[in-house]
């Protein structure tokens, strides 16, 4: 039988999940007000890098923006920013924060295209998605590629503390 903190561990957890599932949900909406049916803001007044060979290696291929260049930095803020208020960065909280960044830009992207009227369910896909470069099982691979490393550092952060049992 698992100890009632290891539970409330793992609910809390989850809790904190369903709440970036929502956070997720609503950036999607301002996106989808930003950028309209023009995804990666092909549409906007920024800067853009096309080719290079770091956007292969870190970028999925994409290009880099202004645009994504600030609003990623900003919610890598914002998950952040309650270490930096609590002045606590344990290995644990910083794979906490990582994760629910990692499950926020996976939940948002998704849901953009599920919710924008120019896209839909029916033009998920390589061909009307053209910025997400590499897919497999239907999907982008940065997806799968995400969320496994986000469930690898949830895992680990429920593992069982060395001298806790």
């Amino acid at each position: 039988m698992k100890p009632a903190v290891e539970n409330t561990s793992v609910a809390r957890t989850l809790g904190y999940l369903a709440w970036v599932i929502v956070m997720a949900f609503f950036f999607a909406n301002a996106e989808i007000q930003i950028e309209g049916g023009a995804g990666w803001a092909t549409s906007l007044p920024t800067w853009r890098i096309e080719n290079s060979i770091w956007l292969d290696l870190f970028w999925g291929g994409r290009a880099m923006t202004g645009y994504h260049a600030w609003v990623f930095t900003f919610m890598a803020l914002v998950f952040f920013s309650p270490l930096a208020f609590n002045g606590r960065w344990t290995w644990r909280d910083v794979g906490l924060a990582a994760a629910g960044l990692i499950v926020f830009w996976v939940c948002e992207d998704f849901t953009w295209f599920l919710i924008n009227p120019a896209f839909g369910w029916e033009r998920f896909n390589p061909v009307d998605a053209f910025w997400h470069k590499h897919w497999l099982w239907g999907a982008p691979v940065d997806y799968w590629g995400g969320l496994a490393v986000a469930a690898i550092i949830l895992a680990t952060r429920h593992w069982p503390r060395k001298g806790s049992r």
